[in-house]
């Protein structure tokens, strides 16, 4: 097992109270694997990513417990220069927004060798030459000219492809990518979906992929799981999740989706938003929303677990939301 994360909690103290972004989150992730994590916007799947890697500004966030084995070591108690060592080396991350991450002052030379000389001691010539052999890799037509270029040079989609090459040129063992193709057209948004498979193809790389997009996990995923309200709400292999989804959020999400809905109909939306993470429900969070189980079933006096309710397929043990 490559990392194997048990009971991460991250929360944000702030003036107007504690934010419980992520409450005892466990997952694993094997060698080659990739692990997707999906949810609606602020249900806690960037953060879970970001607290592995000591990214978490603080304060006002703060790790409250849990533990994170990376080949051995504990991410989340490891030294910063233990992080400094792992990160864009052995972990990397692809950003949501490549034009917010790539500095807008650096050439892209720049920002694609730094990783080589900082983790590997390779610089000048050298470190060129093997930038200009990742930019070929990912697709971008010309390297050794567009190498020389600046971040607001390049479209949208050459600047994911920018950040995935940079990334990669580490030869990372785990990959993780927050939503790299939530901002492309669909015709880019499938050439760096293949590009980075590709690349896990060529470099046995695990990966995790953390999306809204139950379109784009159906392709890419090996195991996925649900988030909600900064816990896992369901988890299971992609073909069992598809085949026999059984949390009312997880079906909630499946029926939203337009390509399965009959033509002409109107699209189904789950109503009403989520929670306020600073001040969670006692029970059930899902509850309020629930219209594909029976909401009057749903815990009321404290958090649903996680339990194994099929061998290999997991998920929260609310009889309202189960139902």
């Amino acid at each position: 097992m490559l990392l194997d994360v048990r009971n991460l909690t991250t929360r944000f103290h702030t003036r107007n109270g504690v934010v419980h972004a992520v409450e005892d989150v466990s997952f694993s992730v094997e060698k080659g694997q990739t692990l997707g994590i999906v949810g609606e916007s602020g249900s806690g799947k960037s953060v879970t990513c970001y607290s592995l890697l000591g990214l978490i500004p603080t304060p006002p966030g703060r790790i409250e417990r849990g533990s994170a084995i990376f080949d051995g070591t504990d991410l989340l108690k490891a030294s910063e220069k233990q992080l400094r060592s792992i990160r864009g080396k052995r972990i990397s991350m692809i950003f949501q927004d490549p034009m917010t991450s790539l500095n807008p002052y650096m050439r892209i030379s720049d920002q694609i060798t730094e990783p080589l000389e900082i983790h590997e001691g390779i610089k000048g010539k050298q470190a060129l030459t093997r930038a200009i052999d990742a930019l070929a890799e990912v697709g971008i037509p010309d390297p050794e000219k567009r190498i020389k270029s600046y971040p607001h040079e390049f479209s949208g989609g050459m600047r994911q492809r920018v950040m995935i090459a940079m990334a990669l040129i580490t030869k990372p063992e785990l990959l993780i990518c927050d939503e790299p193709s939530t901002a492309l057209d669909v015709t880019v948004q499938k050439q760096v979906l293949d590009l980075i498979r590709q690349r896990q193809k060529d470099l046995g790389t695990a990966i995790i992929f953390i999306t809204h997009d139950l379109a784009v996990v159906s392709e890419v995923c090996d195991v996925i799981n649900v988030m909600y309200a900064g816990r896992i709400v369901e988890s299971a292999t992609r073909s069992e999740l598809f085949s026999n989804p059984l949390h009312a959020y997880t079906r909630s999400l499946l029926k939203s989706i337009p390509a399965a809905q009959p033509k002409g109909e109107p699209l189904i939306t789950i109503p009403g938003l989520p929670p306020n993470l600073a001040h969670p429900p006692a029970g059930c969070a899902f509850q309020p929303r629930n219209l594909l189980g029976k909401p009057e079933l749903c815990l009321t006096d404290h958090s649903p677990e996680l339990s194994e309710i099929t061998p290999g397929h997991f998920a929260q043990n609310c009889p309202g939301c189960l139902a």
